[in-house]
């Protein structure tokens, strides 16, 4: 028989992401007893099978690829990557996938930790069978935070379990370069990874759906990651569907809806996330099992006085480093409502809003040029009513780009709001701008008027004078 074990902490977190322990971290932080509850490993998907490992993979292409092109240095760089080194340093950058370091963390910080499936069982209360067969249930005086993230979406395609195929997690942590990799998907993951295979020796081909690549960023990004993928070997189509896939003694054939038939070793989705809420028990406490969870800017899931769900799980901005930033907001929000505070600062911009969530999100695309974007896109702002003017520039323009790169070749554009002569939007594309978009975030956070940015000086030469270029490019 199961022995039974309760306990009542102010805090219960299911999740043990990036998300989740920093929930802990600032509810431990305000004086909160919290337990944090996971069934994997400590650190979650960024740490293990996302950001870490991907990144890792990365960098030594990225790195080879500026160093090409620098004058005196580019023939020494001509050979193909020590790829059982980058996968060392890949597994080094994913702790070998075990998780003692961030065990460690949290018990630095005071959380209570609890290895196990966490289900929500009524208000309150979240169960958890251990390694050791006890169950315990957890009640949370105060509140239960949802941090439970997302899970890789694959297409509904016959028999596509017996194909073995990837997904980002398999793309991710794979012990060596496939001979052959199909990609399916035009979004990040898609041409991060195909940039990366692609780089480490395997003959990538790159299959999408729509027109063009990063559909969520401005068209000129999507088509200079294309250009440059294209270049490096890729085999790139757009406006293509993948019907069916089989895999014959290790070949996987996929066909597409043009009737094409390819021939790869191994094939990835990487065709979008839904939320890992199916197995959680969202049924008893009424809510959908497998549903996003909408939240209000405070983190509280809607129509409730207790439940948070925080990070990827509430679709408000599926990047690592804004669920962290949510997970900072719902400590303070959870801390000043269990201390009793009367009123949230819930106004725009306040300590317990998530307002950056709506219009001020950045991101960073690692591949070969990179591209990075905060803000609305020109599409995005003219959809919502905002009365703006785009202002293109080539980074061309910039004496730090030449200096950067031989042949450097990118694009800026920065979105305009005509009312108040703020940021909306910005967009960088090319070697090196990853560095480039916290500028441009506290710009648009900021809401800097352009008549204060002329003032603030780009250091020369840099490739960060392109800031100087829009702005003359707008005033003319």
């Amino acid at each position: 028989m199961t022995e039974t074990e309760s306990i009542v902490y102010d805090v219960v977190v299911v999740g043990a992401g990036p998300v989740g322990e920093n929930v802990a971290d600032r509810t431990r932080a305000a004086g909160l007893s919290t337990a944090i509850v996971e069934s994997e490993l400590i650190g979650g998907e960024c740490s293990y099978w996302a950001c870490m490992p991907s990144k890792a993979l990365l960098r030594p292409v990225i790195a080879r690829a500026d160093a090409r092109r620098v004058p005196g240095l580019g023939h020494l760089v001509q050979g193909p990557l020590d790829t059982a080194a980058v996968l060392a340093h890949r597994d080094y950058e994913a702790s070998g996938w075990k998780d003692d370091g961030q065990v460690r963390w949290l018990d630095g910080i005071g959380a209570d930790l609890y290895r196990g499936q966490g289900r929500l069982d009524g208000p309150r209360r979240v169960t958890v069978t251990g390694p050791d067969g006890v169950r315990r249930v957890l009640t949370a005086r105060h509140a239960v935070a949802v941090c439970t993230g997302t899970r890789a979406l694959l297409p509904d395609l016959p028999a596509l379990a017996d194909v073995r195929p990837w997904t980002s997690r398999e793309a991710t942590s794979a012990k060596a370069a496939p001979g052959r990799l199909i990609v399916v998907g035009g979004g990040v993951v898609a041409v991060e990874m195909a940039t990366a295979w692609q780089a480490l020796g395997s003959r990538v081909t790159l299959l999408v759906r729509g027109k063009g690549l990063l559909p969520r960023m401005e068209p000129f990004a999507g088509e200079l990651v294309a250009d440059a993928l294209t270049e490096a070997g890729v085999d790139l189509r757009t406006g293509t569907s993948v019907t069916s896939v089989t895999r014959d003694n290790g070949t996987v054939v996929a066909v597409t809806d043009s009737g094409d038939r390819i021939e790869a070793d191994e094939i990835l989705f990487a065709t979008g996330r839904v939320p890992h809420t199916d197995d959680i028990g969202l049924d008893t406490i009424g809510l959908e099992p497998g549903s996003w969870l909408p939240v209000d800017d405070s983190l509280r899931v809607q129509n409730s006085d207790w439940l948070y769900a925080v990070g990827d799980v509430n679709h408000r901005a599926l990047l690592t480093h804004q669920g962290k930033y949510q997970a900072r907001i719902a400590g303070a929000a959870i801390a000043a409502r269990a201390s009793g505070v009367p009123l949230l600062e819930t106004d725009p911009w306040g300590a317990h809003a998530a307002t950056a969530d709506h219009d001020a999100v950045p991101q960073v695309v690692f591949t070969d040029p990179e591209a990075a974007a905060v803000g609305l896109s020109l599409a995005e702002a003219e959809a919502a009513g905002h009365r703006v003017r785009a202002v293109d520039v080539e980074f061309s323009s910039v004496a730090g780009a030449g200096l950067y790169a031989d042949g450097y070749r990118g694009r800026a554009r920065m979105i305009v709001d005509l009312d108040d002569e703020t940021l909306r939007g910005v967009t960088f594309v090319g070697p090196g701008v990853g560095e480039l978009i916290h500028s441009a975030t506290i710009a648009v956070v900021g809401q800097v008027p352009i008549d204060r940015l002329w003032h603030a000086v780009p250091s020369y030469p840099t490739i960060s004078e392109i800031w100087l270029r829009l702005l003359e490019a707008y005033r003319g």
